[in-house]
């Protein structure tokens, strides 16, 4: 299943789409792992998985620039400046130690792990566990290393957007 016209992708680059997988999938399985495994965000966890070949090259999961038990993950986790200012979602990472910033977003991450692995991802796909679009700067790293597309979980959009009342952030 591609892109759907009824949700409102915060960015989606011209000619691009996302597609959506079952929870069965199993490099979908590989992504929610990584997050499972490898994420330090605790707000919004997210894994990544790159597939060329049906091979799982490369992988990576957002990272918080806070760890649990500081005083500043507490204050995080009550106080996120980015939400008190209501600012967009992929936006002014900045102003918040505690999110992570798009270099440290889980797209990022594996592309970054796949360069270091001498791994060309030009034809491959990005599996993503754990949100529902990706930002600006992550679709600008995916294209550059020749992504060719982004699947997502089916459901993603209610799944993993903190504003639906059918989310699971807060719960994982």
């Amino acid at each position: 299943m591609d892109s759907k016209d009824d949700i409102q992708y915060p960015y989606m680059p011209e000619g691009r789409m996302v597609r959506y997988v079952p929870a069965d999938n199993a490099f979908m399985q590989e992504a929610e792992k990584v997050r499972n495994d490898h994420s330090t965000e605790s707000k919004q966890p997210t894994g990544a998985v790159i597939v060329k070949n049906d091979i799982v090259v490369a992988f990576g999961a957002n990272k918080s620039r806070v760890r649990r038990g500081s005083w500043a993950y507490d204050l995080h986790q009550k106080y996120c400046i980015r939400k008190l200012f209501r600012v967009p979602s992929g936006t002014k990472y900045w102003l918040c130690p505690g999110c992570a910033s798009h270099r440290d977003h889980a797209e990022a991450r594996a592309v970054r792990d796949a360069h270091k692995r001498g791994v060309d991802a030009s034809g491959a796909d990005l599996y993503l566990y754990g949100h529902w679009w990706c930002c600006t700067p992550c679709w600008d790293a995916m294209i550059a290393a020749g992504i060719r597309d982004v699947y997502l979980l089916e459901g993603s959009d209610k799944l993993f957007d903190h504003t639906h009342t059918d989310t699971v952030i807060g719960e994982q």
